[in-house]
């Protein structure tokens, strides 16, 4: 069986409103379209009830339980219980907070490792804990192909290792790096494993109970949903954090690792996702079986298959040309690289190429991506940085196909 993505499409306005369904939209990576049912639900919690929640009142009550049913349906995707996940405004955010959440553990001396991979969202909050003594290790890329080696990290993690700080996918490179190895590596001395899965999960549904980390955070934005960030800890690691906001909250999962408090209509909007993948489950393979995250699951085993083949189209054309340098693995299979591919041009700008394909109704990114150590440590100006182009399910094989035919006409200079 294979994905149906006309199917996928009619379920996005952005696809049938005239100023978008022309455009092809190759910048997912920044932030996803979204689907009707998560609109749906967005603007119903602005028109009919856009109240403060958990009232005594009916259209407060509504209102609260909107947003429960959201965070329900988080936790549910995620294999998790409901005191496990915090929704805050964005992963940046959330990370920043679990940072200061979980300073009082270090002395100095103590030591962090984080990567030169990562986006900042997950370097820049562990460094600052510098200014207290504690010793940042950072595991670096190799300067071909920006992977990360296992052994790197094997050769930095000590007794002293407190934290492991690095991404499940790179929004640069692609590849999935191997949790549960890193994870059985940190814990082995002791250290908690935080995982940035911004980039993983617009492609893969986790199992947080098997993932083996301690944390794992991701954008709603990025995985078809209202602009949040969620934050998973298994309840071990939770118990270690402090509180970051009121303190007569701190004892309420939700807003103890919150302290700007619940964005109450983007949460409740979050439900549209998983009742988006359930309509592509009820279309697939009929009715619902097992629990929402097993169908999400089967969901995403036919998205694999369809990006890798999409990756494939774009990766076959990029490592055949000599004037390219193409970051991360050149071929895509299921479970070992994102459909997020990045390249530079030895002899033109990224900027220009991606202007270029704007010119085309293309729409790519270019550029650092907040991640320029990365590019930094690949020896690239950062100011230039690459060309990122980044599909998901809804993107076809015939977008990719005319992305190729351009970008070939504007590598030659006649595009």
């Amino acid at each position: 069986m294979e994905l149906d993505v006309a199917f996928v499409r009619s379920q996005f306005p952005a696809f049938q409103t005239a100023q978008t369904k022309d455009w092809i939209f190759f910048e997912n990576a920044g932030g996803s379209y979204v689907p009707a049912t998560v609109i749906d639900r967005l603007q119903r919690f602005f028109v009919e009830h856009k109240v403060q929640p958990y009232g005594t009142f009916a259209l407060s009550q509504r209102a609260g339980e909107e947003m429960d049913e959201s965070y329900a349906a988080v936790a549910q995707l995620l294999n998790a219980d409901m005191d496990e996940i915090t929704i805050g405004p964005s992963t940046t955010l959330n990370l920043y907070i679990l940072a200061q959440s979980l300073r009082h553990l270090l002395r100095p001396g103590d030591e962090v490792v984080v990567t030169n991979q990562d986006h900042e969202a997950n370097v820049g909050c562990w460094r600052r804990l510098s200014e207290h003594g504690v010793l940042m290790r950072e595991w670096r890329v190799g300067k071909a192909d920006g992977e990360l080696d296992i052994t790197g990290l094997e050769n930095l993690i000590s007794d002293r290792t407190k934290l492991v700080c690095c991404t499940l996918c790179s929004n640069l490179v692609g590849t999935l790096n191997n949790m549960n190895a890193i994870s059985e590596m940190a814990h082995k001395v002791g250290a908690l494993v935080v995982a940035d899965g911004v980039s993983y999960a617009p492609h893969v549904i986790p199992d947080v109970q098997t993932l083996g980390v301690d944390f794992y955070a991701y954008s709603t934005y990025k995985t078809f949903g209202s602009h949040q960030g969620v934050l998973w800890g298994s309840k071990d690691a939770l118990r270690q954090t402090e509180g970051q906001g009121h303190f007569f909250n701190e004892e309420k999962s939700r807003y103890r690792l919150n302290p700007a408090g619940p964005q109450h209509a983007e949460i409740a909007a979050l439900a549209g996702i998983a009742e988006y993948f359930d309509v592509l489950y009820g279309h697939h393979f009929g009715d619902a079986k097992g629990s929402l995250h097993e169908r999400a699951t089967k969901v995403f085993e036919l998205v694999s298959e369809h990006e890798a083949r999409l990756a494939n189209i774009l990766l076959d054309y990029l490592k055949g040309k000599s004037n390219i340098r193409l970051l991360g693995q050149d071929h895509a299979e299921t479970g070992k690289r994102a459909s997020t591919i990045a390249f530079h041009a030895r002899a033109m700008p990224s900027t220009h190429i991606a202007q270029k394909l704007a010119e085309h109704r293309i729409g790519v990114g270019s550029g650092h991506f907040y991640a320029l150590r990365c590019v930094e440590a690949l020896g690239m100006d950062p100011e230039d940085g690459v060309v990122r182009v980044s599909m998901v399910h809804y993107n076809t094989v015939e977008e990719v196909q005319k992305l190729v035919g351009v970008l070939d006409a504007i590598l030659a200079g006649e595009g």
